[in-house]
């Protein structure tokens, strides 16, 4: 695909972003990154784009210098985690946005090679064999026939970091891990992420706890549902969503927290 390596505007943990063309970028994975969860992440936004959904037009793929690498548009404008660090937009601002956009994800509907959440469960276990205790892993399957099976799209790691505000309206990016599964299993992922993670790295903890809190107040007040019945069917969804942090490993440094909030909360689903 026509188009030449220029600076990096972004990074990640898995990939680095690079100008690409005239209003495009690269998505450039980093040595090592798994080819196939690569070429999965350029599947499914290439998929969710064309149902409809709030993710970036696929243009193309790439390989320079061994590294595979997605073009996509480029979107102009700070991430909404800048947005929220420097004041410039308030943390019930930064939850209401991220709950439209769950929202809007929650709605699209699924394309048919997403996988739903027992599938990808599986296929994580049989990638990772070993890295999980093989009680722990038992008790998630069967954790996961128990609770309702869910039918809708789920981005999986939404989170300001994610969220793009470009003059014509946020952009979701990152769709490494969409499921088909209940939408509480995709705020499973923001509560972590924002309650948990987040605080330990942040100049102010309770700034990403905050923006989780007005989340989930939104996205309940939009759903039509109470906070409480939300709480609930978000707390039954965190093993599963703790155990996909542990296998993914991209957190080494909760491995053990993480273990001991997982096997707690399986033996009280006993």
């Amino acid at each position: 695909m026509r188009g030449s390596l220029g600076e990096k505007i972004g990074e990640g943990v898995c990939a680095d972003v690079h100008a690409w063309a005239p209003g495009q970028v690269v998505k450039l994975f980093k040595s090592g990154h798994s080819r196939r969860l690569s070429w999965h992440e350029a599947q499914m936004t290439h998929a969710v784009f064309a149902a409809g959904g709030p993710a970036p037009e696929l243009l193309g793929v790439v390989t320079l210098e061994g590294r595979f690498g997605i073009v996509l548009p480029r979107f102009d404008g700070p991430t909404l985690l800048q947005l929220t660090r420097t004041g410039a937009m308030t943390r019930g601002q930064a939850g209401a946005i991220l709950a439209d956009l769950c929202l809007a994800v929650h709605k699209t509907p699924p394309p048919p090679d997403v996988l739903t959440l027992h599938d990808w469960m599986d296929a994580w276990l049989r990638a990772t064999s070993g890295r999980l205790p093989e009680h722990i892993a038992t008790s998630v399957r069967v954790l996961i026939e128990r609770l309702s099976p869910g039918g809708e799209l789920c981005h999986g790691d939404l989170h300001p970091g994610n969220v793009i505000m470009t003059a014509e309206g946020p952009r979701l990016v990152d769709w490494t891990s969409p499921v088909r599964a209940p939408a509480a299993y995709d705020l499973g992922f923001s509560h972590i992420i924002l309650t948990e993670f987040a605080p330990e790295v942040a100049d102010d903890p309770e700034r990403p706890r905050a923006v989780y809190a007005a989340l989930q107040s939104e996205y309940a007040r939009l759903a039509g549902m109470s906070s409480a019945a939300l709480t609930a069917a978000i707390e039954s969804y965190l093993p599963i969503v703790r155990v996909l942090f542990l296998l993914g490993g991209a957190f080494p440094a909760h491995r053990e927290r993480l273990l001991q909030r997982v096997e707690a909360a399986l033996r009280s689903e006993d």
